[in-house]
């Protein structure tokens, strides 16, 4: 099963970074105002970076990591795509 690591831009301009294993639905779910928490207020939500993962684990610790980036970091991430 493949795991993503992704990073959303959401509509206020903000950043959110998460994991899933079916990466379409997860969008869906994001913009339906049904996901994270944070997410629920800043709809519509576009997919700015994904990055597949080799497992769950991968996928945790990537997570981390890009959370831990600065905004500026996470920009350039998202435009390496």
């Amino acid at each position: 099963m493949a795991w993503f690591c992704y990073l959303l831009q959401c509509a206020d301009d903000t950043f959110y970074c998460g994991i899933t294993n079916d990466l379409d639905k997860r969008l869906v779910v994001h913009n339906a105002g049904e996901g994270a928490k944070y997410t629920r207020g800043r709809t519509p939500v576009r997919l700015a970076f994904q990055e597949s993962c080799e497992d769950k684990s991968a996928a945790l610790k990537r997570e981390i990591q890009i959370k831990r980036l600065t905004r500026q970091a996470k920009i350039a991430l998202c435009k390496r795509k």
